[in-house]
């Protein structure tokens, strides 16, 4: 009394043509090991084991060998190769996706400077902290990653960029093409410098992190396209009368010779009435569209000055930091090279408004 009967394992007939299939999907060495498993289960059900015993034989737990069995006798083997309904339906969907891309777009609470995912989930109401971080890294969004842009707005921004390009790559003939800017106020900063040797065995180079200022000095430089030579001259400013100065001598070493120069829109560089170019008709000046500084190949030679030269270097005085400086680029013009331009076309870069787009 009380005892329950023990339920029929569901029976399984095969056909010759089931049979076969199956016996070559259980000896593949080609297929998945839970398929090979899978069909294992059936062939030895078919014979009248039952789920325990198929189980032992298989390996498998009982509610294993017993969920195949049950499956391959209501699909055949369609059954083997479903996985079934598994977990509840999605609760996100494209909907909330959008919603959070949305959200990004308008400014943050009050008194926060940028959205975080837990503050996003807290305007949102209804969608959870941990799908929001998974939605932004499944975008590649980084909401913490910082990057400056400069972007150019120049109407102008196609023929002056198509009259630089032109120069690098199909300089005139007889003609000297010099790239040429400042580098303002370098810092002659003296600190303590000397090997760490660190508890793990690593060496390396340390300086202390106090440092004493001993002025600064602006750097005019002009490299030359064709050849990769630099000329630098030191000044204490940087005004319209030092730029002169530096060009007069810029005519002075290539006497005799058109000069086409490539600058920026500063100032300094592009007064409204020019006197000094007039007087000079074997000199052109040719100006990069507004914020594409980087158009100008001497901004290139200024991350090498600072990448090889500057930083981390310790300077007592100003006349201690030019001599420096005017040995690297006499050190650098031993070996220059001219930078290869390859790009022919550069584009107007314009930015995403927003993420909802």
């Amino acid at each position: 009394m009380g005892m329950k009967p023990i339920p029929q394992a569901t029976m399984i007939a095969l056909t010759s043509e089931e049979r076969r299939a199956l016996e070559a999907l259980a000896g593949s060495r080609k297929s998945e090991a839970r398929m090979r498993d899978r069909a294992r289960i059936v062939l030895l059900a078919a014979l009248g084991m039952p789920s325990r015993a198929v189980a032992r034989e298989v390996r498998c737990t009982p509610g294993t060998a017993s969920k195949w069995r049950v499956r391959y006798a209501r699909d055949r083997l369609a059954g083997l190769s479903e996985t079934g309904d598994r977990g509840a339906d999605p609760r996100y969907g494209a909907e909330h996706g959008q919603r959070i891309l949305a959200m990004l777009d308008k400014p943050p609470p009050a008194g926060y400077s940028n959205w975080t995912a837990r503050l996003l989930a807290r305007q949102l109401v209804d969608i959870h902290e941990q799908y929001v971080w998974r939605f932004l890294r499944a975008r590649k969004i980084d909401l913490s990653g910082r990057q400056s842009w400069c972007q150019s707005t120049d109407p102008d921004f196609v023929p002056k960029a198509a009259d630089i390009v032109g120069l690098y790559m199909g300089p005139p003939d007889n003609a000297v093409v010099l790239s040429v800017d400042e580098k303002p106020s370098i810092q002659a900063l003296e600190r303590a410098q000397g090997y760490l040797k660190l508890a793990n065995g690593r060496a390396m180079i340390g300086q202390s992190h106090d440092y004493q200022r001993n002025g600064t000095t602006t750097l005019f430089a002009a490299l030359d396209v064709g050849t990769g030579q630099v000329t630098g001259r030191h000044y204490k400013r940087r005004r319209r009368l030092e730029f002169l100065d530096f060009m007069n001598r810029m005519v002075k070493q290539y006497q005799g010779k058109e000069i086409h120069v490539v600058l920026d829109n500063l100032s300094t560089h592009k007064p409204k009435r020019d006197l000094w170019l007039a007087r000079h008709p074997n000199v052109h000046f040719h100006y990069t569209p507004t914020h594409t500084s980087w158009l100008n190949q001497i901004e290139i030679w200024f991350s090498i000055l600072s990448g090889k030269s500057l930083n981390g270097g310790s300077f007592g005085s100003v006349p201690e930091l030019v001599v420096h400086i005017d040995h690297f680029i006499a050190s650098y013009n031993k070996d220059a090279r001219p930078f290869v331009w390859t790009k022919s076309v550069v584009h107007q870069k314009r930015l995403k408004p927003c993420f909802a787009i």
